[in-house]
């Protein structure tokens, strides 16, 4: 029999994994949603992923392939072209003279089928996998394949003696930036390929490193670098003069460091991006900074907020009408996120809320933002004392880097506005010490206070190949738990769809201190051993407490905790 008219709603039913009116409430709502109906059912929790892959394997025959596990060969990418596996979400895995596997999230698809026999003159035998997994070999698959094209041709242009065209003007406010455009020059394929693929890793920076035989491109995800393309030396100049094109530096000057920024289009989402150079011994290194407009961020479930953290959270912003909270932690611990969130609950139609910032990275709507300008002498302290004249009831200043901005700060704090701020110290006890130390007054610092939230960014472990094992004695040890306990800790295995580094996105842990009186007057003292002992008679979670719980939960692994918080 032919498989076309194989239903799928009549192959979950006939297996047993949906009932005849789950399967009219998901086509009730896929007439609302257009979504496949696969995937209405799997969104709206009446079906798991596997149940449906279970079903489809045993009814219709169609193998399951994981393709984490699995190298494709670089040549598929020239028998099927890329357009065709990215509208269809299907994966070619391996080719014969006469036919073809394809990995397909939706086996069913059968219009798929039909386009991908025509485009590549074999029969295709469809296997089945997981949407997520296809998504990823297909950017992995013919994710290099275009910078490497334009790369070639790039080569071609050099040797035939044709200038690199890296001149083409960039003077549309907004990029759009797509490696498939055909009509643009290689060097500016090459770079959208770059910026294309540091977007679908979810890269926050992007690292154009000159070497001395090569250029070097890596990407930083989830806090580390990681290769991904080299590029020939001859063709350096031309990929870092079409990226200060595109942020509106000036391409002659290559002894100087500059910076600039530029707002493009990927794949229908705006985003920013900061752009700096800066002159090496072998040329000039470019690090690109992707500033994602991203709202899910800027919420307490977007920064990772449950539990006790969230209630102490909610009350400390809640309860605050006027005084200073501290957002505290080394650089990118997420306490920008933090301050967003903060500020998008507090902002109101009733209040005059200003934000000093360097550089702004969202941009909110009912909020004043003002972007710091050393160079033209509006600093944070100088911006600080403008603002006081602006009838603000909420201030927040970006960072706090020196005695002034911190005295202007806290000085607010008292005199009836609410104050946010972040500082660059490990611990909500250390930023105590480094106000103190830079000037602040024990007095006044006492009485801005109201709440310190102290984090880390960790990773999240991977949850294409994560595992269970037992940890060791010293394991448990570490993580504050009994030698004999017997909890499962988690790790990633590493995969295709982590870099093969076990891990994939991260997750915020915390640690909140609301100040008691008790503990107001122990800073008032400026003694550190008494603003210790308060610390340990108040309802303070350290935030090891949080880091076990997503230990045992298994959102993070204790080699992880070991890494970010020592």
């Amino acid at each position: 029999m032919s498989m076309k008219y194989i239903r799928l709603g009549d192959v979950l039913i006939k297996s047993g994994a949906i009932t005849p009116e789950q399967l009219d409430e998901a086509l009730a709502m896929q007439k609302t949603t257009g979504q496949r109906l696969g995937a209405v059912l799997i969104d709206s929790g009446i079906i798991k992923e596997s149940q449906l892959i279970n079903a489809l394997t045993t009814q219709l025959g169609v193998e399951y392939i994981d393709l984490s596990t699995l190298t494709i060969p670089a040549d598929m990418a020239r028998i099927l072209p890329r357009s065709i596996a990215k509208k269809y979400t299907v994966v070619p895995v391996k080719a014969t003279r006469s036919e073809l596997y394809l990995a397909m999230a939706d086996p069913l698809n059968f219009v798929a089928v039909e386009e991908v026999t025509a485009a590549t003159k074999r029969r295709v035998i469809p296997m089945i996998t997981t949407e997520a997994s296809a998504q990823r070999a297909i950017q992995n698959l013919y994710g290099s394949q275009g910078a490497n094209r334009a790369i070639e041709e790039m080569r071609f242009e050099l040797s035939s003696q044709a200038a690199p065209a890296a001149s083409a003007t960039a003077t549309a406010e907004n990029l759009v930036v797509d490696e498939e455009d055909k009509e643009a020059a290689p060097a500016i394929r090459l770079v959208n390929s770059i910026i294309e693929r540091g977007y679908n890793e979810h890269a926050s920076d992007i690292h154009l490193e000159p070497c001395e035989d090569r250029m070097s491109i890596r990407i930083r995800v989830d806090g580390l670098l990681h290769e991904v393309i080299v590029v020939p030396k001859e063709l350096e100049n031309a990929v870092v003069s079409r990226l200060k094109i595109m942020a509106r530096m000036d391409i002659a000057q290559r002894n100087i460091p500059q910076d600039g920024h530029v707002n493009i289009t990927v794949h229908g989402e705006t985003m920013d991006l900061r752009v700096s150079t800066l002159p090496t011994v072998y040329g000039e290194k470019v690090v690109i900074r992707l500033l994602r407009k991203n709202p899910e961020l800027i919420s307490m479930e977007g920064i990772g907020l449950q539990g006790d953290n969230l209630k102490l959270f909610q009350k400390l912003i809640t309860s605050t009408k006027e005084g200073a909270i501290l957002m505290v932690g080394p650089t990118g611990s997420g306490k920008t996120s933090t301050m967003y969130t903060i500020i998008d609950m507090l902002k109101d139609e009733t209040v005059n809320l200003i934000s000093l910032e360097d550089p702004v990275e969202f941009f909110i709507d009912q909020v004043c933002q003002v972007q710091i300008n050393d160079r033209a002498g509006l600093t944070f302290a100088s911006a600080l004392r403008s603002v006081l004249r602006q009838d603000p009831d909420i201030i927040a200043v970006g960072e706090i880097r020196d005695g002034e901005t911190a005295d202007i700060a806290m000085r607010s704090a008292i005199t009836g506005h609410v104050v946010l701020s972040t500082i660059h110290t490990n611990s909500a006890l250390a930023s105590l010490d480094r106000l103190l130390n830079i000037g602040v007054e024990p007095y006044v610092l006492a009485g801005a206070l109201k709440g310190i939230i102290s984090q880390r960014l960790l990773r999240r472990i991977c949850p294409d190949c994560r595992e269970k094992y037992t940890p060791t004695a010293q394991e448990r040890e570490y993580m504050g738990l009994s030698p004999e306990g017997d909890e499962v800790f988690y790790r990633g295995a590493g995969c295709d769809s982590c870099f093969h580094t076990g891990y994939r996105g991260r997750i915020a842990a915390f640690e909140i201190l609301a100040i008691t009186p008790e503990f107001r007057q122990s800073i008032y003292s400026g003694d550190r051993a008494a603003m210790a002992d308060a610390m340990t008679n108040m309802n303070f979670h350290p935030i090891m407490d949080n880091c076990r719980d997503l230990v045992l939960r298994g959102v993070t692994s204790v080699e992880e905790v070991r890494r970010i918080v020592g």
